[in-house]
């Protein structure tokens, strides 16, 4: 049987397993490719919401609309592709510093208040959640590549429900609320203002699960306490660094080109750090994260212009 796998007829590449461990990877980078197209269908369903009972926010609501749909197929095979070629412990890096920026971000806010550039921000952080998560859960399950199968499944439903309605409310939803003949309108014009705290609920449990995965992750690969330290330690001290230097810049700043500079600095940080204490594959999948958060950024642009003017 050996013969014929895979494995036994392609080359060997560092980080990459061929076989049934690649189709695994394909599989878990899918499923947080359409956790991070569900996140975005709802918040372009929000916004687009708010720009359109704004006067002043007519040119956004338009740049909403107008963008193309065809792309968020695209959008969704590249991240797939991408979460695919990072490792388990990129991602789980990943994963604890933005839940650690995350959590220092909303203590920051006011009481009550919400950011939605934050669920923005974090796509990319999200789809390696979702992929360490199902690793974690899935470890060791006898029956774990078909587990994965249905979960692709049911993330694809969602993704392609969630599609289907930001298309109908960019497309219908000026009509319908004022009609008030169509029903998933007239929910929207009755709660569509607590989707930021429907998210908020959803990503705190996602980011959770994420986190006890990303640890559990990390720490299997070291065989001694000492090892374990001797990781941990540098690691801390680069994240508080980066959360210090996060709290310094401003959290509404009108120049896009920030949101781009923040990135290279938290991949620069780990990158560094693991030019010091990880293996070489750690730091190619450092980045591939980078070019997946650019991907993601730069697919919201229209979105997170919306953000900041909110």
């Amino acid at each position: 049987l050996k013969m014929f796998s895979l494995g036994s007829w392609l080359p060997a590449l560092p980080g990459l397993a061929w076989g049934w461990a690649l189709l695994d990877a394909l599989l878990q980078g899918l499923v947080g490719a359409c956790a991070v197209s569900v996140l975005c269908s709802l918040l372009k369903v929000y916004l687009y919401i708010q720009c359109l009972n704004d006067p002043e926010r007519q040119a956004e609501k338009e740049a909403i609309r107008a963008q193309r749909w065809v792309l968020e197929l695209l959008h969704v095979v590249v991240l797939t592709g991408v979460l695919a070629l990072v490792g388990s412990r990129a991602a789980a890096l990943v994963v604890l510093e933005f839940s650690l920026r995350a959590v220092s971000t909303v203590l920051s806010l006011g009481k009550g208040a919400h950011s939605s550039q934050l669920y923005l921000l974090c796509q990319y952080s999200l789809g390696c959640g979702m992929s360490c998560g199902l690793g974690f859960l899935l470890e060791g399950a006898p029956h774990g590549t078909c587990n994965l199968a249905l979960a692709a499944g049911l993330a694809g439903l969602l993704a392609t429900y969630a599609r289907r309605l930001a298309r109908h409310v960019c497309t219908l939803y000026e009509l319908h609320s004022r009609a008030r003949y169509c029903g998933i309108c007239i929910l929207l014009l009755a709660s569509g203002h607590g989707i930021p705290r429907l998210l908020r609920n959803a990503l705190a449990i996602t980011f959770a699960v994420a986190d006890v995965a990303a640890v559990a992750l990390i720490n299997r690969d070291f065989l001694s306490t000492a090892e374990a330290v001797r990781f941990w330690t540098p690691l801390t001290i680069c994240y508080t660094l980066l959360v210090i230097h996060m709290q310094e810049e401003p959290r509404q700043s009108t120049d896009g080109r920030t949101v781009y500079q923040t990135v290279l600095v938290r991949m620069g940080g780990l990158f560094i750090l693991l030019l010091t204490v990880g293996r070489w594959t750690d730091v190619l999948h450092i980045l591939v994260s980078l070019l997946g958060e650019f991907w993601c950024l730069l697919r919201a642009g229209v979105m997170l212009e919306a953000c900041r003017r909110q």
